[in-house]
């Protein structure tokens, strides 16, 4: 039997490697949780040690990141394109997030959004969309906006909020690099204030020994997260998001 640090190591390296790789880390957890019959507070968790990796985005792009340590610069265009791109799921999520863990957190939708979201990927690939903007300077509130409202068909789990982000800024005209790196930084505010929504709700049920395998995810996720966020940024601009759509498929595909 594997005890349960083990498991929360396992599932912090799936949280690391697939955050930011549009295959989805909530679906992956979710299904290896299962797997594993990990239940300490396996919903919680499987949100909680999302921390590590949003972490690791910081550091990755901590350029862009240590400006905010001026006040100043809460008040400029960047931000306000930034809180255009968040806002959509942030109401969404807070007014569904019962329902969402109560309804959508279990294997079998994840199967299906793993297929659906397979599919968009493929068909989005294949539009070869012009895009205006190659710089998250470029981007117009129009843009942001089109990005945020496709972060929204990221609530329901397996379909990945960075897979949707990146449909998103596709659509609106980003290239492939600039999508991706838009995707990551709007992740940061809306998955903090995702995971401290639910661990404020869940602190009263959660003990020491939930606390420490948290902890475990926690590191786990966030050092293998800075190297999948590398490596997806030079995967994505050569072979795109058809590979990553066709994996999704296959696993859907096996998993039913």
């Amino acid at each position: 039997m594997i005890n349960d640090v083990i498991k929360a190591a396992i599932l912090g390296v799936v949280e690391g490697v697939t955050e930011f790789i549009p295959v989805s880390s909530t679906g992956h957890l979710i299904l290896m949780g299962d797997f594993l019959s990990f239940g300490h507070h396996a919903a919680t968790f499987e949100v909680a040690i999302q921390l590590g990796a949003i972490l690791a985005v910081v550091i990755v792009y901590w350029s862009f990141f240590k400006r905010y340590l001026s006040l100043k610069h809460w008040f400029s265009r960047e931000s306000a394109l930034v809180l255009v791109a968040i806002t959509p799921a942030l109401i969404l999520g807070a007014l569904l997030h019962d329902v969402i863990k109560s309804l959508l957190f279990g294997s079998s939708t994840v199967v299906y959004a793993l297929a659906v979201g397979g599919v968009i990927m493929i068909l989005v690939d294949r539009l070869k969309i012009e895009p205006t903007a190659g710089d998250v300077a470029q981007i117009t509130f129009k843009q942001a906006l089109i990005v945020g409202l496709c972060q929204c068909v990221a609530l329901w789990p397996g379909m990945s909020r960075s897979g949707s982000t990146i449909v998103g800024g596709i659509l609106a005209k980003l290239d492939y690099a600039t999508a991706a790196k838009f995707s990551f930084i709007i992740s940061v505010p809306v998955m903090m204030a995702a995971v401290c929504f639910d661990l404020l709700k869940s602190a009263a049920t959660l003990t020491a020994y939930d606390v420490q395998l948290i902890g475990v995810g926690f590191a786990v996720s966030f050092g293998v997260a800075i190297l999948a966020i590398k490596w997806f940024l030079k995967m994505l601009t050569r072979l795109r998001l058809t590979p990553f759509g066709i994996y999704r498929m296959c696993l859907a595909f096996i998993l039913l």
